[in-house]
């Protein structure tokens, strides 16, 4: 009897061993998988080559030149936008330098169709402004004339700035430098407009294009230049 019971003992022993073995292996499996979507979807993809402009098209005055493997502003104002597709949630990564306080660009997210010249972006997309000498709503990290930017994270004159714009349904959340600068709700009433170069009131769409701005004559005989070394979206 005694050695009935220790054998059943050590057959219950393995059957709950492999079972619990069994079971740890299909969790690690699980989460394995569950990793591997993760990777996929946080995965950051290029849009500029560093090379040429191949997937950009420029519109209007000025131009965007390739220099020792960066995009570099020349004149405007001016567009440079990607022409493969539309984007909707998704983070935009651009990692940029100035060479004046000045300097002057930006990044156009929620172009609603291909635009026809530099002006239909300003109006049917939203600008992330690249400015540092200019007010709350159209200085760096602001979504121009509409959302003030909130935080001051620009670094100085000649470092590289890390920029991701983040879009979430309908809101534009900008971080710079890790800061976030900016949480646009396009539903919240915006200020009224008052210049006729600031973009028109309304709704844009949820995907859109998206594009550079050359704009470096802020300050003429001034060296206004913006250069961007990176370029890349990643899925949400």
């Amino acid at each position: 009897m005694k050695n009935f019971l220790i054998t059943i003992s050590l057959v219950l022993f393995v059957l709950i061993t492999g079972c619990e073995a069994q079971k740890q292996k299909q969790v690690r499996a699980k989460k394995e998988r569950a990793g591997a979507v993760i990777t996929k979807k946080t995965e950051a993809r290029q849009l500029f080559n560093n090379r040429d402009m191949d997937g950009w098209q420029h519109l209007g005055p000025g131009r965007f030149v390739v220099e020792d493997g960066m995009l570099r502003t020349e004149g405007g104002m001016g567009l440079l936008w990607y022409t493969r597709e539309k984007f909707g949630n998704c983070v935009i990564r651009v990692v940029y330098k100035v060479t004046h306080e000045s300097s002057n660009s930006g990044v156009f997210v929620r172009i609603a169709n291909q635009p026809k010249d530099e002006w239909f972006a300003v109006h049917h997309g939203y600008e992330v402004q690249i400015l540092d000498a200019q007010d709350d709503f159209h200085r760096t990290g602001a979504v121009y004339s509409l959302s003030k930017a909130t935080g001051r994270a620009n670094k100085p004159v000649g470092e590289w700035n890390t920029m991701e714009i983040a879009l979430r349904g309908p809101r534009v959340v900008v971080t710079l430098n890790g800061v976030q600068v900016n949480n646009f709700d396009p539903h919240q009433p915006a200020p009224e407009r008052t210049k006729e170069w600031e973009p028109e009131r309304g709704p844009r769409p949820e995907s859109g294009y998206i594009g550079l701005q050359n704009h470096d004559d802020y300050e003429r005989g001034t060296t206004t230049t913006v250069y961007f070394k990176e370029v890349s979206v990643r899925p949400l």
